[in-house]
């Protein structure tokens, strides 16, 4: 069984990635099809205000973990021409400029880092749900990477140009 959630405001505080709930997937082109996969986040928190305004998010992502569901293109991944994660095991992405969104969400102007370089990357997203006791709230954002941007370099018909992630974050208050 499980609890209802319902839409709740969040309270000020530092608020911390549960990642065991946490799950960050990705698309993007590959040979005319699209590829899904995901990656492990390791370690994350957003700080809130007193109103309930995002001041700083950080979040890491293990990049070993990644997952494309085909073996021989997880190992493609890996080189160094591509996500480089023998050397750069960690994807990390912070953001401390917060704007409104449309739907009552927020915009996280941020910068990602990977493989050494860093591009900016803005995610708009929104606190969605709270479990009855408000000791979880669940975070669900959206965000596009330029891949060429970090320096990942391949052919577009090879790998589309631009990655979408999904992130649905469950949070605790720290």
């Amino acid at each position: 069984m499980t609890a209802q959630l319902q839409a709740l405001p969040t309270t000020a505080g530092t608020w911390v990635v549960s990642d065991d709930r946490t799950h960050v997937e990705f698309s993007v082109g590959n040979l005319g099809r699209v590829a899904h996969g995901s990656v492990a986040c390791s370690w994350g928190e957003v700080e809130l205000d007193p109103g309930g305004t995002p001041l700083r998010a950080r979040a890491e992502l293990d990049l070993t973990s990644l997952d494309t569901g085909v073996a021989r293109r997880d190992a493609d991944l890996r080189k160094p021409w591509l996500l480089d994660i023998d050397r750069h095991p960690v994807m990390r992405w912070s953001a401390d400029r917060f704007a409104p969104a449309a739907d009552g969400g927020w915009t996280a102007d941020g910068v990602l880092s990977v493989r050494g370089t860093s591009a900016t990357l803005a995610i708009t997203g929104r606190a969605e749900a709270t479990e009855p006791d408000g000791r979880w709230v669940r975070v669900r954002a959206t965000g596009t990477l330029d891949r060429a941007a970090v320096g990942v370099r391949a052919p577009s018909f090879v790998i589309g140009r631009m990655v979408t992630v999904v992130i649905d974050a469950w949070l605790t208050r720290r």
